[in-house]
């Protein structure tokens, strides 16, 4: 499996949702929702509307974990995402619906091509779906400096694995190789 990084200039993450906005908003909406909520794209496919729509807050059963997770939904995804897109949508239909069959979700693969798509678009080789996941927790840390705080939200047993996890870890070595001086 490929190591992917997280998305670090705001910039970009504003130019990638902006093209999603534009061109398919099943997937922007994927791509925000992942990007504002941290969590990993084999919990994002299994939203329906009906666990987002008219909600403060998001109640799940992470697949991976098996535990259960409740966060409060994010008033930018909230108010100016996920109720417009939801509106007129069945409750019991898949927030990232698959154009396959009938009522099921997007598959992770599909998922997949879809974030390889937008990084060939948008110059970033190692796109993948994990990247949301990983950009919501380098932009959480770089606005609040709490790994302590991202640990949790993260279930990571560390906050030297979720450091090293949003990449910041690396970060900082690189800076300092590249400040390393013997002489």
């Amino acid at each position: 499996m490929n190591t992917v990084d997280p998305i670090r200039e705001p910039e970009k993450i504003k130019q990638i949702c902006s093209y999603l906005k534009m061109n398919n908003k099943r997937d922007f909406i994927m791509f925000y929702t992942g990007a504002y909520s941290g969590l990993r794209i084999s919990d994002i496919l299994k939203l329906q509307i009906c666990d987002v729509k008219n909600k403060d807050v998001i109640r799940i059963r992470e697949k991976k974990t098996k535990k259960e997770k409740k966060f409060e939904i994010n008033p930018e995804l909230k108010k100016k995402k996920l109720k417009k897109y939801c509106e007129g949508k069945n409750p019991n239909e898949y927030l990232i619906p698959s154009r396959q069959g009938k009522n099921t979700p997007l598959s992770r693969v599909r998922a997949y091509q879809i974030m390889k798509e937008v990084g060939n678009l948008f110059d970033i080789p190692d796109l993948g779906t994990h990247t949301l996941r990983k950009t919501f927790g380098y932009q959480h840390y770089k606005q609040f400096k709490d790994a302590a705080l991202l640990m949790t939200i993260f279930n990571h047993s560390s906050q030297k694995i979720t450091l090293r996890y949003i990449g910041i870890e690396q970060e900082d070595i690189n800076k300092s190789m590249k400040k390393f001086r013997l002489f």
